[in-house]
């Protein structure tokens, strides 16, 4: 019965009620989805790097370092000199290095320029290392291996041809249209900035920006096969990368071998631990976070707000109603058993009825019959609790000078006149 009266009471209410739901269900969403975006975040910025305990470049904040080599946002501060790196790579302390050209794009995508190091050492995630997908790592100075969302947009596949430009714009007036490159390679999807990146050997960036040797040599391809004859030692003199990825062969020479790159006497340089910088990046950002915080819990106020209205609405229409009953508007049985279907599922129930006898009016010769002012009264109780005067009472007519009989449980007066 309880469950008929809600369905009634629901199916009575139907547009506030759905409005209700729609609300909540909105809020609900609303948080569960803020929050979901900020976990994945934050994931997300922490998972972009890992296994590496160093980054070297130029001398620069740690942020703007960490932004270029890791992020591939910004333009690199400036070039690290290829002697400063072999000095580094060469230490006790060091396990493996990976060297990072940036400062070229292909359609809005950077360029990075490194060598099969990259490949074997480089980790994301859970200490994750890269894969190749399809076709195999870069093996000559015209090969590129594309990262998956490059290959997924521009329509890429194995074998495809493409052409780099100078700069890291997405438009850029300046192509290296007489060195064009193959894509040799795709690289599995990492949600990283590794997948909007294309991948090229150190010696294709140096072939994209030999000098020109000689005044009579104004032919750029002329100039890069130039480049590409000259002797390992004279191309390497003159080279110059936008960072390093330093591996330790043991995380507690970490401090010392920082220190030593931050005092390097040939070139200024600048060391920073990828944890911690992604900590004080992530504090730099933490106003978007406290937002959605913000968000969030606004969105849980107006759930709360959305039922807070449509319970007082209810409370209004039942006001209402029992008002309609007092005023004596439905009948005496409709009234009570309105009533008491609404209190069933609360309370017992107690009912009196009260008959009272009155005597008919002398109506010309007619005398009455019953004596007046006489009130039978019979209780009728479901349950316990006795709760009188459920239904209206009626008027009894008595004499002057006689007292109403027995009412509500007093003694019954003296039907005798008070002299």
């Amino acid at each position: 019965m309880i469950l008929s009266l809600a369905l009634r009471s629901l199916r009575h209410r139907a547009f506030t009620v759905a409005l209700t739901v729609l609300s909540i269900a909105l809020s609900v969403s609303l948080l569960l989805g803020i929050e979901r975006l900020r976990e994945e975040a934050r994931e997300s910025f922490a998972a972009t790097i890992s296994g590496t305990d160093l980054i070297v470049g130029t001398r620069t904040s740690a942020v703007h370092l960490l932004l270029a080599s890791v992020f591939r946002i910004g333009e690199p501060a400036g070039g690290l000199r290829w002697t400063s790196y072999r000095a580094i790579a060469d230490q006790p302390a060091v396990a493996w290095t990976i060297p990072l050209s940036l400062g070229d794009s292909h359609r809005g995508y950077r360029v990075l320029g490194t060598t099969d190091a990259y490949f074997a050492h480089y980790g994301y995630g859970d200490h994750r290392k890269l894969v190749v997908a399809q076709g195999r790592a870069f093996s000559g100075p015209h090969e590129a291996v594309l990262g998956a969302e490059v290959a997924r947009t521009l329509g890429y596949i194995i074998g495809s041809g493409l052409v780099l430009a100078h700069g890291g714009g997405d438009v850029s007036f300046s192509l290296h249209t007489d060195q064009p490159f193959r894509v040799s390679g795709i690289l599995a999807a990492t949600g990283t900035p590794v997948d909007r990146t294309v991948h090229v050997s150190l010696d294709a960036i140096d072939a994209l920006h030999a000098p020109v040797r000689a005044a009579a040599e104004v032919d750029p391809l002329a100039a890069a096969l130039h480049a590409a004859d000259a002797p390992p030692a004279a191309r390497e003199a003159d080279r110059t990368i936008t960072a390093v990825l330093v591996g330790l062969r043991s995380r507690a020479a970490a401090l010392s071998v920082q220190r030593s790159v931050n005092t390097f006497a040939p070139e200024p340089l600048t060391a920073i631990l990828p944890g911690a910088t992604l900590a004080e990046l992530w504090s730099l950002v933490a106003v978007a976070e406290q937002a959605l915080r913000a968000v969030s819990i606004m969105a849980v106020v107006v759930g709360l707000a959305g039922m807070l209205v449509a319970l007082l609405t209810g409370l209004a229409e039942r006001r209402r109603d029992r008002s309609r009953d007092r005023a004596g508007g439905p009948g005496t049985r409709a009234a009570l058993a309105r009533r008491a279907s609404r209190t069933v599922h609360r309370r017992p129930l107690a009912i009196d009825v009260r008959v009272a006898a009155h005597g008919t009016r002398r109506r010309g010769r007619h005398a009455r019959r019953d004596p007046p002012g006489v009130a039978h009264h019979a209780t009728v109780t479901h349950g316990r609790t006795h709760r009188p005067g459920l239904t209206p009472r009626r008027a009894t007519h008595r004499r002057p000078g006689v007292t109403r009989g027995r009412s509500r449980g007093h003694p019954a007066a003296s039907p005798h006149p008070v002299k």
